[in-house]
């Protein structure tokens, strides 16, 4: 007779335990690479200092956009850093040999989510408390609300990468799908024009991107006191496109 956390564990799509232990294991190989490590946890502080020294004498407009970049620059790091750690996985055949194993594929996809969502989480602090601090950045609402956004941003950034390598042959191309599914998200999120103002079709385009929203969050919480209910809004528009992207990942591999 089973035991019964044997057949609750079956009766899961995944496993809790390898799912850990995938998450374990994709933690050590970032802390082996330095550089993937200095990207996701550095970068994003860098270039808020270099927001900072480019509005300088701007402060007004420093304020402005230095809350709707937490929205953007988490996405487009951890999509580089996902898309390439993803992909060699699957080039160099780890993630096939895993497959042949009693694995799910949402083991695997899980397991990656659980460790980048770790660091997110490290990216998304260590970006708060620098703006906030050092960079003077002034919000009316809670801090914790700015670190929020980061992660969910940082969580869609390696759902794309991780979609991303499924359909790439090699880093180049991982690199290449950037311009294509990120970068438009950048140019009409509400950064630069307020989409009130874009052309009608880019407007309705932009409702359709999900950096629209956190962008739009962010601003939320940095222009009102506590949690809006648009900011509660786009905030669970982001996760419920973060979990269909990672279903749409877990699709792309095969025993």
């Amino acid at each position: 007779m089973l035991n019964p956390a044997v057949r609750r564990s079956r009766a899961l799509p995944f496993s809790p335990g390898i799912t850990t232990a995938t998450a374990g294991r994709v933690l050590l190989q970032i802390r082996r690479d330095r550089g993937s490590t200095a990207l996701m946890l550095v970068i994003p502080c860098m270039l808020m200092v270099l927001l900072k020294l480019v509005f300088h004498g701007a402060e007004d407009s420093f304020e402005r956009v230095g809350p709707q970049v937490f929205g953007i620059f988490p996405v487009i790091v951890m999509y580089l850093v996902a898309s390439v750690s993803t992909l060699r996985e699957r080039s160099t055949g780890t993630a096939e040999r895993l497959l042949t194993l009693p694995v799910q594929r949402l083991d695997i996809v899980l397991g990656y989510s659980l460790a980048f969502a770790f660091l997110a989480v490290l990216q998304a602090t260590l970006s708060t408390l620098l703006a906030i601090g050092p960079l003077g950045l002034d919000i009316k609402g809670p801090a914790v609300l700015l670190m929020v956004i980061a992660m969910l941003g940082a969580l869609l950034g390696l759902a794309l990468g991780l979609l991303a390598s499924g359909f790439a042959r090699n880093e180049f191309q991982a690199v290449q799908f950037l311009p294509a599914g990120v970068l438009p998200q950048f140019l009409v999120c509400g950064l630069f024009v307020p989409r009130e103002e874009m052309h009608g079709s880019l407007a309705a385009l932009a409702k359709v991107m999900p950096m629209t929203y956190a962008v739009q969050a962010a601003t939320q919480a940095a222009d009102h006191k506590g949690i809006t209910g648009i900011f509660v809004r786009d905030a669970l528009l982001i996760l419920l496109c973060v979990i269909g992207v990672l279903m749409a990942s877990a699709a792309t591999l095969k025993r």
